[in-house]
């Protein structure tokens, strides 16, 4: 597999043209797909490294492909970041729901654009390691998963087990977003008699314990929640 290699799949010639003028510019080798289906086949053919997805796409639409990519052996680890227009923002939900990485808006910064990129490569990398370890830490916020303590300045900074749970798996998918639904089924468990506004509840006291850092935690207005992935 090529570390370097981009899946893009994109309609549109002008965007296209300055999706692969800017990724080849960075150093990315890039695949390009014109529609859906051709999307589908390219990567389970090319095995990139990341797939960029519009999500207004001709034969199979965006979030039809990213829900067959995850559900595919050879492509369902593949990292997706999807594009979107402003305003899509139920179909933001849904793609981050069928298993997408991140999400970047039209119109875009192409500088911004391969920045994101660049994160969530970085992520996918360092992300079996970060959860199979047992501490985390970022700046003065130390995560140890073993006593199941967070700390602050080498003060323990209080969480409830929910809250700690919650910000323990945020922490270990720095810069990902999860909507409330997806923390629910990955932090309580399907079962758990909790609703998303809950959520907003026990994120509010995370981040009132957590004081000067609390804005590790990240709100994205009406999408949901991640853990500010610190720069390098």
């Amino acid at each position: 597999m090529d570390a370097t290699k981009i899946l893009v799949v994109e309609d549109e010639p002008d965007i296209l043209e300055l999706l692969q003028y800017n990724l080849k510019r960075d150093g990315f080798t890039v695949v390009v797909a014109k529609d859906g289906q051709a999307g589908f086949d390219a990567a389970r053919r090319e095995a990139p490294t990341l797939i960029l997805l519009d999500l207004m796409l001709p034969k199979l639409n965006g979030l039809e492909l990213c829900r067959r990519l995850k559900q595919d052996e050879l492509t369902r680890s593949i990292p997706i970041v999807m594009l979107t227009a402003r305003g899509e923002e139920s179909d933001v939900i849904l793609g981050l729901g069928l298993g997408a990485d991140d999400y970047v808006t039209k119109p875009f910064r192409p500088r911004e654009l391969v920045a994101r990129l660049q994160a969530v490569l970085r992520r996918g990398a360092a992300r079996d390691g970060a959860e199979k370890g047992e501490r985390l830490e970022h700046g003065p916020l130390v995560i140890d998963l073993k006593r199941h303590a967070a700390l602050i300045h080498g003060e323990d900074a209080g969480l409830t087990a929910t809250e700690f749970r919650l910000l323990a798996f945020l922490a270990q998918h720095p810069g990902r977003v999860f909507t409330r639904d997806q923390i629910i089924n990955h932090v309580l468990g399907v079962l758990a008699a909790v609703t998303p506004r809950n959520i907003d509840v026990h994120i509010r006291s995370i981040r009132k314990k957590l004081g000067e850092e609390r804005e590790l935690v990240e709100t994205l207005r009406g999408v949901g929640y991640r853990f500010r992935e610190l720069e390098a």
